[in-house]
């Protein structure tokens, strides 16, 4: 079966505004980043807010940075959060991160440091692949997914915008695609505009990326066809 989009995450909301324009669109997740030093950081109590704010109409996902599993899954019962998002976890920490919660996604990037091996599954239930400096907008080589392709679903991050994600899709075909700075008109400022400019050319490319696959099954690609949609909250 086709599904009929790739998942559409929008990062780093710290509004109930921007929230809103992001499921208007038809945004499927919406992450919270707890993450201090992050232009986008928000505290705990308004993570939890926000995230009741949102209401059962996208997934919510908390994303959390230099924790530990326990402080990771504690901080993300006690938001109320879909899914757990970690970065800079290794294999032992994503299992043991399992063990506490029941949804976790993986943030990694292709970096030396990390590739080999990285892009493997550990259990998690999406893989989110960025760029070295993860919230930095930076582009990266998408060439690098040639070497080795995620064995599981995965989103492609880092560097992302509205006038870009159309031809990132074409050329990665991820599962789906995340996107944060890309979407602002300042640090830690979403622009309304520029999220649903983003919503609809990353959904143009859906169909597009379902048929390609389809006639070229020797491709590599993992497009909205290979039963990967990642499940949503909906009301």
């Amino acid at each position: 079966m086709i599904a009929s989009s790739l998942t559409v995450k929008i990062c780093g909301l710290r509004t109930e505004a921007a929230i809103d324009v992001a499921i208007a669109a038809g945004a499927d997740a919406v992450g919270f980043v707890i993450a201090e030093g992050s232009p986008r950081f928000v505290d705990a109590e308004t993570a939890r807010r926000l995230i009741e704010h949102t209401a059962g109409r996208a997934t919510t996902v908390l994303v959390t940075k230099g924790l530990s599993p326990e402080a990771a899954a504690s901080a993300a019962y006690g938001c109320g959060v879909d899914v757990l998002q970690v970065h800079g976890f290794d294999r032992p920490q994503v299992e043991r991160t399992l063990e506490l919660f029941p949804r976790v996604w993986r943030a990694t990037s292709v970096s030396a440091a990390n590739f080999v091996g990285g892009l493997d599954s550990w259990g998690e239930e999406l893989l989110l692949i960025d760029s070295p400096r993860a919230g930095s907008g930076e582009r990266w080589d998408l060439g690098a997914l040639h070497e080795q392709r995620p064995s599981g679903p995965w989103l492609l991050a880092g560097g992302l915008d509205p006038d870009n994600v159309a031809q990132a899709v074409a050329q990665a075909g991820p599962t789906g695609v995340d996107v944060s700075s890309g979407v602002e008109s300042a640090p830690g400022v979403k622009d309304h505009a520029l999220i649903e400019r983003f919503v609809a050319n990353a959904r143009s490319t859906s169909r597009g990326s379902a048929d390609r696959a389809e006639t070229e099954p020797n491709s590599g690609k993992l497009s909205s066809n290979d039963d990967h949609h990642i499940p949503v909250a909906r009301s």
